[in-house]
């Protein structure tokens, strides 16, 4: 998430459609030769960035990480290597050995070393020539002269041809404020014998490009195991430095199930019944695809994860699509074949059939063609008819057989059931709009709206309880900011048992009509009267399950919501800390500190107050800190985010999980020292 401290005036933000000022060329100018720049070497990647890692955010970060591991998982997807050691140092920068091959050292035809020239040329690589990678997940001759170019400093170190080779690289900043990036500093050198092969990089992000360089150990975990799920019999290690703890415990994936381990994984410690797990391949030209997928008897499980080439497509593309049609005409058929619905039309939609699907969908091609830089979506044609053709002729045979008959069946009566629930809401929801309760009445009492009708700058704030709901009615604006305090915590979306009990929830009701959006099927973001919602929850580990039920919420059942960046998260400070008439606050211990130094300069006796919650602050206070746009701190919501917040509400919630005790056994600090009692005397 995305931390912004907002400073802009509300009504700066305003749309300015029809009456916007239209543009007039400017008198004189002239647009000769003169004008025409040309950027050499790896300097258009610092200069647009986003055109190579997709942002300079968290996620572009992780990117050019991303794109040196994935170099190495090339060699190992083709047989070259078996091991990756992935180290966060303690200086900030990441490292990635590999034991494959070793890049390349001798002289290229431009008279550079082959090494050199891949980590300082854009589009120079090996995965142009299907001899060496026969499919490849990298940026084809990108990646990493793009982490190179954004990086302060990139040693590579190549063991080869029984010697270790080594060359630096450097992003200077010249007298003029210039920076030329991803300059050689040290030449390709010798410093050592060894029997050992492999590629070892080491790169620090450059703080100038960055908004932050702060590497999240989670994201990589994640991005990590996944990669050992996809790729069975390759072992991958990963060691946070970080901490200042002399003996780290490394993280070890190691998988020989594949992606049916993965399938398991996911579906750990699932409370509901689980269906036969179903492993398909199959292979189609130059296009190969594994799909493997289990359904559960719950609901809001619909989980299936796409990759191409090893590459995680987060928003999907031709290849689900693919997957999505030849599934749904294999499971017509078969419910045509035996006469499923005695003659009756039948009621079902592919939507039916995923519901309650965890899957992983793994396909390999040469030349995919994703829709942006970051290879989040594939838009490649061929994917979706070769997908469609291999699921739907391997599922008929599938089910073809007397054996798997259990499985279709299964998969039908929860689709049954969900198309009658679909049916049962529908009902429901109109019956209450007839009411007018989900859109009126079920306000009155505890939503207190604002005066304004621009939907553009108008804020909802969803806060915890009644008493820091009547502070912030106290203190908002009256304008622009609506208040709904939640008198308890929010439905959990991920264990409803039936999908109406989420429309007989009290609270999702209320955030539902406060929005006016419509939920699901019906949802319509052109409706939405508030174009920033903020979750503003205590600073205690009530306030962060609260928040997480919500992100989880939105993300189930209205994700366009945070795809389209409305969702943000609000951090209230946890500490007041005041000298006379001085007042700061501070928004964690590490800062408390801070504040607590620099008021050593003003006289007097010092006070800290430690909140227990947002009831505790007066209106002035929340206003300052949590409700003013000009001084408070806002997280925009991604829906990685959401979906790691999704994530976690599973794991945690789940008894007798794996996922959970590991969770827990990583994260839990049962011996952790109050500092704020320790130093400042302070009580819980």
């Amino acid at each position: 998430m995305a931390v912004k401290n907002e400073t802009e005036d509300l009504q700066s933000i305003a749309v300015s459609t029809p009456g916007a000022k239209k543009r007039t060329k400017k008198s004189g100018s002239e647009y000769t030769a003169e004008n025409i720049t040309v950027l050499e070497g790896l300097e258009p990647v610092r200069v647009r960035p986003g055109m190579y890692i997709g942002s300079t955010d968290s996620r572009g970060l992780h990117q050019i990480l991303w794109e040196i591991i994935d170099n190495s998982m090339d060699e190992a997807e083709n047989g070259y290597a078996n091991t990756i050691d992935v180290t966060l140092n303690e200086d900030g920068s990441a490292s990635v050995r590999d034991n494959g091959r070793g890049v390349p050292v001798d002289l290229h035809e431009s008279g550079k070393p082959a090494v050199e020239v891949i980590y300082t040329t854009l589009h120079a690589g090996g995965k142009f020539d299907d001899n060496n990678y026969a499919y490849s997940g990298g940026l084809h001759g990108v990646g990493g002269s793009a982490t190179n170019a954004l990086s302060e400093w990139m040693n590579v170190e190549v063991c080869r041809d029984g010697k270790i080779y080594r060359i630096e690289f450097h992003s200077p900043r010249f007298p003029d404020g210039s920076i030329k990036s991803g300059l050689v500093k040290t030449p390709l050198t010798v410093i050592g014998k060894t029997k050992e092969h492999g590629t070892f990089v080491t790169f620090k992000p450059d703080r100038a490009v960055f908004d932050t360089v702060e590497f999240s150990a989670q994201e990589i975990i994640k991005r990590l195991r996944e990669m050992a799920f996809l790729n069975p019999g390759i072992k991958i290690t990963f060691v946070d430095n970080r901490s200042g703890d002399s003996d780290p415990e490394p993280y070890v994936f190691y998988y020989l199930g594949g992606i049916v381990d993965f399938v398991e994984y996911l579906n750990d410690g699932a409370s509901d019944p689980k269906n036969k797990m179903v492993y398909l391949e199959g292979e189609k030209d130059d296009f190969k695809l594994q799909l493997a997928f289990q359904h559960t008897s719950g609901y809001f499980t619909d989980n299936l994860h796409s990759y191409v080439n090893g590459i995680h497509t987060m928003d999907e593309g031709t290849h689900v699509t693919g997957f999505r049609s030849g599934f749904t005409r294999a499971m017509n058929d078969y419910i045509k074949n035996v006469n499923y619905f005695r003659g009756k039309e039948n009621p079902l939609t592919g939507d039916d059939f995923k519901e309650g699907l965890t899957g992983v969908l793994a396909v390999k091609m040469k030349n995919p063609q994703f829709e942006g830089q970051t290879k989040a979506k594939l838009g490649s044609p061929v994917a979706k008819t070769s997908a469609e053709s291999i699921v739907y002729e391997k599922l008929s045979m599938y089910f073809a057989n007397p054996k798997n008959k259990s499985v279709a069946e299964f998969i039908i009566k929860k689709a049954v059931d969900v198309a009658n629930t679909r049916e049962a809401t529908r009902r429901a929801v109109d019956a209450e709009r007839k009411k007018n309760s989900i859109t009126g009445n079920a306000l009155i009492g505890k939503f207190a709206s604002c005066s304004g009708n621009n939907a553009v700058l108008n804020e909802l704030f969803i806060v915890e309880g009644d008493s820091a709901g009547g502070s912030a009615k106290q203190g908002r604006d009256r304008r622009t900011q609506a208040i709904l305090p939640l008198r308890g915590k929010p439905l959990n979306v991920m264990k409803v048992t039936r999908r109406e009990k989420i429309f007989e929830n009290e609270e999702i009701r209320t955030i539902v009509a406060a929005l006016g959006t419509g939920i699901e099927k019906s949802f319509k973001i052109e409706d939405l009267k508030f174009h920033k919602i903020i979750i503003l929850s205590d600073a205690d580990y009530d306030g962060y399950h609260i928040r997480t039920l919500l992100l989880s919420f939105f993300f189930k059942m209205m994700p366009e919501l945070i795809r389209q960046g409305h969702v943000y998260v609000g951090l209230p400070p946890l500490y007041k800390v005041e000298k006379k008439s001085k007042v700061m606050y501070a928004y964690d211990d590490e800062e408390l500190d801070k504040v607590v130094e620099e008021m050593k300069q003003v006289a007097g006796e010092l006070h800290i107050q430690r909140y227990k919650g947002l009831g505790e602050m007066s209106k002035d206070q929340l206003w300052d800190t949590t409700l003013n746009p000009k001084s408070r701190l806002l997280m925009r919501v991604t829906i990685e985010d959401a979906a790691e917040a999704s994530e976690l509400i599973d794991t945690l919630m789940t008894e007798g999980a794996e996922k959970r005790k590991e969770y827990i056994f990583r994260h839990a600090k049962f011996n952790k020292v109050d500092a704020f009692a320790t130093k400042y005397g302070g009580k819980l």
